[in-house]
């Protein structure tokens, strides 16, 4: 069995999936196929996304007897962004089409609005993808600001995916960098996933790390490549990026793909993160975030974790969530939404000190096998960089709009923000925090303030 037919037989939500050039054309016979009997389809695209793939899945689906409509986003072609009240003008034209079946045409922002649709509709939908832009596209769930807050609505994946990989090569440069950037953060959340699985806060799910883990370092072999538009390697990074929803899909968490670079996207999505005019891409907020957890993650590698003074660190934690609680405003600042963010997932994850020591005897009687793996999963620094900035992705902070002070701001409130267990988590209770900021923010650093 490939990995393909591996992912697809253990999919909750999706049955069918086809990355390759020309997928397109598989479009009616994948509609025939998970829809018997459906008589209509509506295609919901934007003026770019029909020029190189609406028209033709359109006539596809026309040419196998369905009747086809379309629902053009902004037609003027102005930029358009995942938000509530774009979900609410798709989710009307659905309705309005009488029980046709969402097609969606192009990357995240589409597939998003018409997932979270046709989930308010009780519908199913496919998706003709049409960049490697990120990992969303058999993820569940869908990325919506709403209420003035980016956050993920709950809604099941399509239940076809198409991705021509030859449309796709085609695609802006700075959205295959975004892929790219989403793809390369699985490196150090894998890391992440092994400290909170050695806690035991998080079992290895094997077929979920086996999805990701397994041709990530082949996806990522060639960014210079990718960046040029070779389709064979974005066909490759596509194929990740997939199979990183599908191991969302079997293990029922975003845990496979997400790890402190993430929570720092997500910080910043809580604050509409934009430059030049529009908000900053979920692939180059994860890719500055990956920086920053490389230089976690390889600071803890320097540690000798078998020999930690447990009654030590212990002594010095905060006795209580209540004590925890009280350093909130101090962190976030004129932020309220950050502190009852914190307060409310904090609550979940802080370690008594009873627990914490549980979790550092845990750590370190795990160590002698734990390092050498943690060393092998890891991609150092430097080549991480190097790969960003040959893909075309930030790796400056200004590049995506973020001063340094903020960035060092971002580190210090992140790890109270998600109650699932990071690098960074680690990195807070073994008092390391006042190191790594030496290390990324102190003169001399790579991002000296």
């Amino acid at each position: 069995m490939d990995m393909m037919e591996e992912a697809l037989k253990n999919a909750t939500d999706t049955k069918e999936c086809v990355i390759a050039p020309g997928a397109t054309e598989e479009a009616a016979k994948m509609f025939r196929t998970l829809f018997p009997g459906a008589k209509r389809a509506i295609v919901v695209e934007d003026p770019r996304t029909r020029a190189v793939a609406g028209d033709r899945t359109g006539k596809l689906l026309a040419d196998a007897g369905i009747e086809v409509s379309s629902y053009m986003l902004n037609p003027d072609g102005s930029q358009f962004h995942a938000t509530y009240a774009k979900v609410e003008e798709v989710r009307d034209a659905i309705a309005a089409a009488d029980g046709a079946i969402p097609v969606a045409v192009g990357s995240g922002t589409i597939n998003d609005l018409v997932k979270r649709s046709s989930e308010e509709l009780g519908l199913r939908y496919m998706v003709v993808g049409t960049a490697a832009s990120m990992d969303g596209y058999t993820a569940y769930g869908a990325a919506i600001t709403k209420d003035d807050m980016k956050q993920t609505l709950s809604c099941k994946a399509p239940l076809g995916c198409i991705v021509d990989s030859a449309v796709a090569a085609c695609a802006p440069r700075d959205m295959t960098a975004s892929g790219y950037a989403d793809l390369i953060a699985k490196i150090p959340a894998g890391a992440d996933w092994m400290l909170a699985d050695a806690i035991g806060s998080e079992a290895i799910h094997p077929l979920a790390w086996r999805l990701v883990q397994s041709s990530l370092r082949e996806a990522l072999s060639n960014p210079a490549a990718c960046a040029a538009g070779d389709e064979r390697e974005v066909r490759k990074l596509c194929e990740g990026l997939v199979m990183s929803g599908f191991a969302m899909q079997a293990m029922g968490s975003s845990r496979p793909a997400s790890g402190t670079e993430h929570q720092i996207s997500h910080y910043w999505d809580m604050e509409n993160l934009s430059f030049g005019g529009s908000l900053v891409s979920h692939g180059f907020k994860v890719g500055i975030g990956t920086l920053v957890s490389a230089k976690a993650l390889e600071l803890l590698l320097e540690q000798n974790m078998a020999s930690l003074d447990i009654p030590a660190i212990v002594s010095r934690w905060w006795p209580s969530f209540e004590d925890a609680k009280a350093s909130f405003p101090a962190i976030y600042g004129s932020r309220p939404a950050h502190i009852k963010r914190a307060e409310l997932e904090y609550a979940h994850k802080y370690p008594s000190p009873e627990k914490l020591a549980g979790e550092l005897g845990a750590i370190a009687s795990a160590w002698k096998n734990l390092a050498p793996r943690l060393e092998a999963q890891l991609m150092p620094f430097e080549d991480i960089r190097r790969n960003l900035e040959l893909v075309g992705a930030p790796t400056e902070p200004e590049q995506i709009g973020v001063a340094r002070e903020r960035l060092r701001e971002t580190l210090r409130g992140v790890p109270f923000m998600r109650s699932r267990y990071f690098g960074l988590d680690l990195i807070l209770e073994l008092g390391l925090m006042g190191e790594l900021e030496r290390r990324l923010f102190a003169n001399g650093a790579i991002w000296q303030i």
